[in-house]
Order: structure tokens, then C-alpha cells, then sequence
């Protein structure tokens, strides 16, 4: 398969990061990247030729310092980048979805479904969504449920829409990388268990998102969420160390060059550390699994507007680099 041209570059912060790339016609391997585009394969210069990224995470605290030195070391074998096919950045075991978790999103989602009678102004109604998502925000929980490792592709991977899925829609979210198994922790210690940071585009059909034969049992995320390729993630997993403030990073999509996600993790009702640490009060969260953290304001119910064959995401979070991917219609018999 020939190598897929990445985007003009949005560079990561930090001395390296870590990718999952391939060679044509060879298998995927860990590599060290640099901010040059440089590329060190992780496993010659560890010595191990079985070497994931998910096996380096479980060995998180040993392996960082080694990476740390071997992105300082002038005389590391390295290529560029552009030889190699970028893949997703790792193969969680467990992928964490959040949602309903940026505050002026919710409020517009409050403020757009108001009941037939309420004829009150929209400043009002919007005050009122206001209030409760502060309320929300201190006395409440998050909204967490499960997706499929196997809905991830790489972040420059074609996206098939599927001939079922008649109102599919883009949702562009920051994702923790856990570097240590987390079970029960607490708020302060949470963000000790990221490895890293990484993009994750969580696409949605939204006309299966509710069942329509029952709609008393409530969301259908496997159905809605779930088919093959419906979660691009990478390009890079950026160290924690290299981002200083994850709570205030800058989230921006673009449909056709067109923006249509522009927001901050600062507008998170429940931040980074809390949606760890709610999600590992009920299960172990293991090395190289995926917290996905919800998405701002602007998807494309906001828009009137879904995705369609042919449509470019370009989806980038501040110091995490790029992703771009091109919708194609699913072609059936």
C-alpha cells in the first residue's frame, strides 16, 4: 500500500511522541518521532523486535527516561518520516467515552429542544442551561460509556461511511492515553496514570443513536458509534510531560477547509482528571487504553449539515499535531 501523504504539519510540542508506522508491504512498528519528522524505530533501539506501542506503555515509567534520551541522542539511526505510512497511534483494549461534557455545547443542545408551551426568550432559556450545567458541574457526575477498539483507523485512513448510517456526524475529542492500570483512583492522583495525549474523532449516526422500536431503553452507542473506522485517532501520542495545561487546549475541526469546531477544553464541565478518575471508580483502566473526553459545540446537527461521500475532516488540538480524513460512501452490491 503506497504511504498516505500527511497535511501540512501542525507541529507537537515537546522533544518527541510516540507512533505506531509502517514501511509498504511491512508490518507496523513503535516508533520515536520528531518535531523535524525524524524517525527512530523503537525497536532496534530498544532491542526488541515484538515491540508495540501498548507494551511500551505498560512498562510507562521505565521506558519514558529511555525515550527521553534516545530523542536527545544525535547518533540514533533515523529517517524521515515521509517514507512511512502513519497508522493509529496505538490498540487500546478499552476505549472510555464521554458525553454531554462541554458546557456551551449542552447549553445549546438545552436551548434547541425546548418544549412545544415554552415561549420564554432564548436569553432566559439560555441562563436557565447555564445554571444547571454550573449545578452539573458541582454536584454531579460524568457520562461514560463504552466503545470498540475495533472503530479505530489512523488519522490520515479514508473514513467508509456506512449505506446504513443516514445522518453521520463528526465529534472531535481529546484522548488520555493511560500509562499505568488505574483502579479506583482519586482526582488528584488521576492524571499520574497518562501516559499521554493523543486525537480522537468520535463519529456518531446520529439517527441511531436513540432506538426507535424501544425507545425506553434509552442510547444505541454500539450501533450509533461503533462501525469499522468510526474513530480516527492519532496522529502522535504526545507525553504528559510536554503538556503543561491539558485543561486549556485548543480543539478545532475543519469540514471542506471550512471550521467548524473551534473551542477550548476549558469549557470541560468535568476536566481531564475527573473523567479518569469516575471511570476507573467502576472498571481497571489498563496501559494504552483510551479516555475519550466529549466533544465541543459545532458538530453537525449544530451545522445542519452531515457528512457526505467525499468530505475532508481536518482535526487538530493544540501541541497534539493533525489529522485529515476523506469520507467515502460505502459501495454494496
Amino acid at each position: 500500500m503506497p504511504v498516505k501523504p500527511a497535511p501540512p504539519p501542525a507541529p507537537f510540542v515537546g522533544p518527541f511522541a510516540l507512533a505506531s508506522l509502517s514501511a509498504p508491504d511491512s508490518p507496523a512498528f513503535p516508533a520515536l518521532v520528531t518535531p523535524e519528522k525524524q524517525v527512530i524505530d523503537l525497536r532496534a533501539a530498544l532491542g526488541d523486535e515484538r515491540l508495540t506501542v501498548r507494551r511500551l506503555l505498560e512498562d510507562w515509567p521505565t521506558v519514558l527516561p529511555r525515550l527521553r534520551s534516545l530523542a536527545a541522542d544525535a547518533s540514533a539511526e533515523r529517517r524521515p518520516l515521509a517514507e512511512f505510512r502513519v497508522h493509529a497511534p496505538v490498540e487500546p483494549r478499552q476505549v472510555f467515552q464521554s458525553g454531554a461534557n462541554y458546557r456551551q455545547h449542552v447549553i445549546d443542545l438545552h436551548v434547541a429542544h425546548k418544549a412545544p408551551d415554552d415561549d420564554r426568550p432564548e436569553a432566559e432559556r439560555r441562563a436557565e442551561a447555564a445554571e444547571i450545567m454550573d449545578r452539573r458541574a458541582a454536584e454531579d457526575l460524568p457520562y461514560v460509556f463504552i466503545g470498540l477498539p475495533s472503530a479505530i483507523t489512523g488519522p490520515y485512513d479514508d473514513v467508509v461511511l456506512p449505506a446504513w448510517a443516514e445522518k453521520p456526524d463528526w465529534e472531535l475529542e481529546l484522548a488520555a492515553v493511560i500509562g499505568r492500570p488505574a483502579h479506583r483512583v482519586s482526582v488528584e492522583e488521576a492524571l499520574e496514570y497518562v501516559a499521554g495525549y493523543t486525537i480522537a474523532n468520535d463519529l456518531t449516526d446520529r439517527a441511531t443513536v436513540f432506538r426507535r422500536d424501544m425507545p425506553q431503553i434509552g442510547t444505541d452507542w454500539l450501533r450509533s458509534k461503533n462501525a469499522p473506522g468510526f474513530t480516527p485517532l492519532g496522529p502522535w501520542i504526545v507525553p504528559t510531560e510536554s503538556i503543561a495545561h491539558p485543561d486549556d487546549l485548543r480543539l478545532t475541526l475543519k469540514l471542506n477547509g471550512e471550521t467548524m469546531q473551534d473551542e477550548s477544553t476549558k469549557d470541560m464541565i468535568f476536566d481531564l482528571a475527573r473523567m479518569v478518575s469516575y471511570a476507573s471508580q467502576s472498571a481497571q483502566l489498563l496501559p494504552g487504553d483510551l479516555v475519550l473526553t466529549g466533544s465541543p459545540a459545532g458538530n453537525g446537527m449544530h451545522w445542519g449539515r452531515l457528512l457526505c461521500d467525499g468530505d475532508v475532516m481536518d482535526a487538530s488540538i493544540t501541541g497534539l499535531g493533525t489529522q485529515r480524513t476523506r469520507c467515502v460512501a460505502e459501495v454494496t452490491a
